[in-house]
């Protein structure tokens, strides 16, 4: 079982955790990493592109000159691919990209990934995160703090404070994994993935979202 250090907003160490091996010390599947990737990339594909076949493109409808006779070349239509102004060949058309990869594999995917940041010492836990107020400024001095530019923020709970004063940071993005009661069951809500996983240089996790991700992906 891994043990990682837990600093606090000022960057000071305040203790230490142990992590989950079933989700934090899972054997990297780096294929299935990369197929949530594509995955991921593929379903936000608009796919709206669209350019006129030779059928579509208006005009055209006579020979532009007779068969034999002339000199040039046959031609049919003024509107044939290799004429200026005619059709596309092959052309794009409107369609989905999206793709769907089985729930144990996804789930897999984010296992490896959360393994990949523990193994390359790139996992940072924080005790707790928490804004007064909506203030940029001061999100930045905590990611100072803790010596990281190009970060993942992920809290236990959903925080408007914390996500509108990250809002205005390129390098920075925040996610939550939240564990709700609803009645007898419980309802969960995360926007993790694995791109933003791997594509920032430093995950950053409460104890909170530490605890939902153990009890979620487990």
């Amino acid at each position: 079982m891994a043990k990682v250090s837990v600093y606090n907003m000022e960057g000071k160490e305040v203790g230490t955790m142990d992590l989950n091996d079933a989700v934090f010390g899972v054997e990297v599947n780096e294929h299935l990493v990369h197929m949530a990737v594509v995955q991921y990339l593929a379903n936000k594909r608009q796919g709206t592109q669209k350019a006129k076949t030779r059928s579509e493109v208006s005009g055209g409808g006579r020979k532009p000159w007779r068969q034999k006779g002339t000199g040039h070349a046959r031609q049919g239509s003024i509107r044939a691919p290799q004429w200026k102004g005619g059709g596309v060949v092959f052309a794009p058309v409107p369609r989905d990209y999206s793709f769907k990869i089985n729930k144990k594999e996804k789930r897999a995917a984010l296992r490896s990934a959360l393994t990949s940041r523990v193994q390359g010492n790139k996992l940072i836990v924080l005790d707790e995160l928490k804004l007064d107020t909506i203030k940029t400024k001061e999100f930045r001095k905590v990611l100072s703090n803790l010596n990281v530019n190009k970060a993942l923020v992920v809290t236990g709970t959903i925080d408007n404070n914390l996500y509108l004063s990250a809002r205005n940071l390129p390098d920075v993005k925040t996610s939550y994994v939240t564990i709700e009661a609803a009645g007898e069951a419980k309802e969960i809500k995360s926007n993790i993935n694995v791109y933003n996983i791997m594509k920032y240089d430093t995950l950053v996790l409460t104890k909170d979202a530490v605890a939902n991700i153990e009890e979620v992906y487990a």
